[in-house]
């Protein structure tokens, strides 16, 4: 299996790397963390325990990948992104006494297919990204995230939509909730604020 580790990283012995896979410096990959194929893990980058990660997924410089979170195939985490975990986070209990492991539920970020977080944003405990949406970066996402939808802002909110090439979509002249990649020319329909693609490309 051909898989690239630095000597400053640190890979626990029980996470799975698939052939392709990159690590570089300062990355820390946890215990039954599992990632898929052709996946680059960039400088200082943080996987958590048993978080699940696809093909071709790219974790920039110093972005947290907190557990239990997924992220699908071709997603794309900016420099500084923190994928967070913990609904009412605590240093130490209401006595005073530190938090543990046991004393509160990871619930983690889902990202689906083709997703990018711009840098330094945040996703909360609990929300999912949907398919090829993009944030902004700087942004914090509190809520989910319909599929193909630009978001930005604190917190965040719908400004447009977004293709598979990650470029703003364009409303076509005369048809209402039809839009248009002004790069690929693939079309897309709103539906109850939702976006769908179609097989269809301009003419």
């Amino acid at each position: 299996m051909s898989v690239r580790i630095q000597p400053s990283s640190q890979v626990d012995d029980s996470a799975e790397l698939g052939d392709g896979t990159t690590i570089w410096d300062l990355a820390q990959v946890r215990e039954d963390a599992r990632l898929g194929r052709d996946c680059i893990v960039g400088r200082g980058a943080y996987v958590g325990p048993g978080v699940r990660i696809g093909d071709s997924v790219k974790l920039q410089n110093y972005a947290l990948v907190y557990e239990p979170a997924v992220l699908g195939d071709g997603v794309f985490i900016g420099p500084a992104a923190v994928l967070t975990n913990d609904f009412y986070p605590r240093a130490v209990d209401p006595d005073g006494k530190q938090k543990r492991g046991g004393d509160w539920e990871a619930a983690g970020v889902v990202v689906a297919e083709g997703a990018s977080l711009g840098a330094r944003s945040v996703c909360v405990a609990g929300v999912r990204i949907g398919r090829w949406a993009l944030v902004a970066a700087g942004a914090v996402v509190s809520r989910d995230v319909p599929d193909f939808a630009l978001v930005a802002g604190v917190p965040a909110r719908r400004i447009g939509w977004v293709g598979r090439a990650g470029v703003r979509l364009v409303e076509r002249e005369g048809e209402p909730g039809v839009w248009e990649c002004p790069r690929t020319g693939v079309l897309h329909e709103e539906r109850d604020g939702t976006l769908v693609e179609t097989p269809h490309k301009r003419n």
